[in-house]
Order: structure tokens, then sequence, then C-alpha cells
């Protein structure tokens, strides 16, 4: 077979474009610019041709032909747009995962098939199978990988099956030691090259400034939300609580099955008002911050760190509260709408009224949490066992197959 690789520098895609090599297939290289301009990057203005010039040093090695193409058009418009978006809407968004979507599994794969490959590999940390159903059709699934604490199957979960049909990932049985381990015995330049951080082709920025390029700051207040008063939030949503929990959005534990008006309330985020709170400080804009963040307020004054519980992008305002176990950091459910449910496995797609257990997780690395989906005709509901931390809208989250950790569909929270 003949296979691109996308070789970005690093050893990950290094050794998959070594292993590809060494199982005896065709194998091209090919290096992908996405990016230009260095306004808020926290790295010198040349680390893209200094990768460009580690993957060519690689390729040789390897002793395959090494291509280049300049996609940063396509990746300006598909990924950096939409994430100053989402910001802009005071939401998270997740630009790897767009980033996979729209660029390496679109624009690259069709540079590559254009230059006759059959596939495109990357160092991706997952796996990939197939199998003919019961109607002829050649089904294609993709699996966390064997390192799980480098499983980057998250990542990939708003590819298609054409896409997957495509898709080559070389690395997803072995784990991060054994690919510096092998990448180190074949000579290979990138060895013992640091793993790339940040923002996918962009690298590690520093976020406010990065944003400013294209979003304008908006002094607003910051208000602290009391753990003892956190009742009278409750009551302020006219959530009333369970006789066996203070808060229902915290309880732990799954039930049978809850009602349309349950599901609604426990995906629900709280509603804050200024008058529940004090006001202690201010920021520079709602969609410079997200949930769960406990850096970048620069507000002193209390013993343990606090944390961004909640923002509302009308009034300009951020609400906080001091410590990991505050009640506003933890959310029991969430919802995602119907139109922006993505279906990996379409042949699996749940029905009005169905309901089925999968394990969940709703940022990379988090480990998967048990929970229930709800299939309504507005969207899905996902009920935790566990409440979860920090649930941000605008990232996604995405459910497995728990038998085998087979990865099966996503969407983005929703506010």
């Amino acid at each position: 077979m003949k296979i691109a690789v996308g070789l970005s520098g690093g050893v990950d895609s290094s050794v998959a474009a070594l292993l590809l090599k060494q199982q005896g297939h065709d194998v091209i290289a090919i290096y992908m610019q996405n990016w230009h301009d260095i306004t808020g990057t926290l790295h010198g203005e040349c680390e893209w041709e200094e990768e460009k010039v580690l993957a060519e040093m690689v390729a040789k090695k390897i002793g395959i032909p090494f291509y280049f193409v300049d996609l940063s058009g396509i990746y300006r418009k598909k990924v950096v747009d939409y994430m100053f978006g989402e910001y802009e809407k005071g939401r998270t968004p997740n630009p790897d995962v767009m980033c996979n979507r729209e660029i390496k599994f679109d624009a690259f794969l069709k540079y590559a098939l254009d230059l006759g490959v059959d596939y495109v590999a990357t160092g991706h940390y997952c796996k990939k199978d197939e199998f003919v159903n019961k109607k002829g059709e050649k089904i294609y699934r993709i699996i966390a990988g064997d390192d799980k604490n480098k499983d980057q199957s998250y990542f990939l979960c708003q590819l298609t099956q054409e896409q997957i049909a495509r898709a080559v990932f070389p690395i997803g049985g072995i784990d991060k030691p054994e690919v510096r381990r092998i990448a180190r015995e074949a000579g290979l330049p990138s060895a013992d090259k640091k793993d790339s951080q940040g923002i996918c082709f962009v690298g590690k920025v520093d976020l406010p400034v990065f944003l400013q390029q294209k979003l304008k700051t908006k002094e607003g207040k910051v208000v602290e939300i009391l753990e003892k008063d956190f009742d009278k939030v409750l009551s302020f949503n006219n959530i009333f609580s369970e006789k066996t929990c203070s808060n229902p959005h915290t309880c732990t534990g799954l039930r049978e099955n809850y009602s349309d008006e349950e599901l609604k309330i426990l995906s629900t985020p709280l509603r804050y008002s200024k008058s529940l709170g004090k006001v202690i400080g201010n920021h520079i804009g709602v969609q410079f911050y997200t949930i769960g963040q406990r850096h970048g307020l620069n507000i002193g004054g209390h013993k343990d760190s606090i944390f961004i519980i909640a923002s509302d992008a009308a009034s300009n305002t951020i609400y906080v509260g001091e410590g990991q176990q505050h009640p506003g950091l933890y959310r029991k459910a969430i919802f995602l709408p119907e139109e922006e449910l993505h279906w990996i496995r379409r042949d699996l797609e749940m029905h009005n009224g169905e309901k089925r257990s999968y394990l969940v997780r709703i940022r990379y690395r988090q480990p998967l949490q048990k929970a229930v989906l709800f299939k309504k005709p507005d969207g899905m509901y996902i009920v935790f066992d566990k409440p979860q931390r920090g649930v941000s809208p605008g990232q996604f989250a995405v459910w497995y197959a728990p038998e085998d950790e087979e990865m099966l569909g996503s969407a983005p929270i929703a506010f």
C-alpha cells in the first residue's frame, strides 16, 4: 500500500513512518504548514521552520520522499475562526478536534490522495479495526489506544466513516516509552524531541493575548458565590433539594429512570445573579475565561484557590467559588443538541425514547466516566454516575462502548 504520513517533526509521527516503512509499505512524508502569525505565541517565530527541517531529516533517515504543503488559509477559516467565534459566544472550543476533522483528515487527506496514496497515517495513540456487518457493509471502528496516559481517540471524535476508512494509526498499540525507544534505536533525529503543547499547529500561546487579535477587552465584575449561601442559588433556579442530597446537581449514583423535567433541570447550568454574592474584583471580558479556570484573575485574600463556576456573556459577569469542592463547579448531567449529534458508528445511532449505558469523557485525558445517555427529540441528555467538575459549554462530550472502549460518537456541550 502507498501511505502518506503527516510528518510533523515529532517523535510520534516519526515512529509511525518508520514502522510503516519496516512493514514494507510505500511511504511518503508530508509536512503541513498551517500557521504563520506569531502574535501571542510563546515560542520563537521560526519554530515551524525548525520543525520542517527536523521532519526532512527524519524522512531522509528513514529513506522516504518528503513533501511540503501550506494549508494555512483553510486552517484559519476552519479552525482559528471557529475558535475565535466560540470564545466570543462565551464557549470553550476544542481546536484540536476541528483540526483533525477539517484539516488532517479532510484538506490534508485530499492533498495526499492527489499524490496517489491509498491511506494517510498519523501519530495518534488510538487503534482502528473494521468488520463487515450482516448487510455486507464495511464498518470502521476507532478504539482507545493501549497507552491510557496518551490515548488520543478523543481528538478524533468528529471523524466520519469515510475519513476513518482512509486512516492508519501505526502506534496505537504501543506506549510512549516504547515509541521513544524505537526512535532512539533507529537513530531518528526526533527521538528526544519534547511533545508539542498548546493549540494544534499554533503551539503554546498566551491565550488572552492570542484572542485579543480579534476579540476586544471589556471590563466586567467578578462575583464570589459562597458555598454556605448555595441554597440561595438553588432557590433562585427554582430547584428544590432532594431528601438525600442538598444539591441535586451533585448527587452521586444513577437512578433507573429520570423524567423529562428532571433531565432538563439536571442538565441546565445554574443561573447566578450579582445579588447572590459579592463583587470581589474585575476581569477583562468573559470571552477570555473558561469554567473551572483558577489562574488569570489575580484576586487574592482567600485561603484556597478560587475557581470560575459560571459566566454571563450578556452582563459580562464572571462568578467564582472558593475551593475545589465548591458545589458550583459540579454538574450531574449535560445536554447535547439534536443538530450537533455525531455518530461515528451510524449503525448504532440511538432512537428517541431509548437509553443506554456508556462510558463518557468531556475533556482530553479525563478518565472515562460511567453515564446513561437518554435520547429525546431535542437531543441527548447524559446523566453521570459522579458529578463532573468544570463542565464547559463548547467542549466535546464523547461516548465509548464499555466493553472495549470503542469511540461511538460525540457532540459539543450546550449552555
